[in-house]
């Protein structure tokens, strides 16, 4: 059984959220897994080309972060929210 080895415990949800890639790119659909206020995962259908810094918007763009990517897997993003 895999061990969590997060000092934070996050919140599990499931909100669809879109990443502004940097330059105006187009949104890439995704959904928040689980979330803390330093960072989440977020599930994407590929994170092949997906850029190391982007900002995230959800709740119908009323909230956006920026986020740095911190680890991936095909289909996942671990990502830390930068402080402005």
């Amino acid at each position: 059984m895999d061990q969590d080895r997060r000092s934070i415990a996050r919140t599990r949800i499931s909100r669809s959220a879109k990443i502004i890639a940097p330059r105006g790119a187009e949104f890439i659909h995704c959904t928040v897994q689980n979330i803390t206020n330093g960072g989440a995962c977020l599930k994407v259908a590929s994170t092949d080309d997906m850029p190391e810094t982007f900002e995230l918007t959800f709740e119908q763009g009323h909230t956006r972060r920026a986020c740095r990517v911190v680890w991936r897997t095909n289909e996942k993003l671990g990502v830390a929210f930068e402080r402005n």
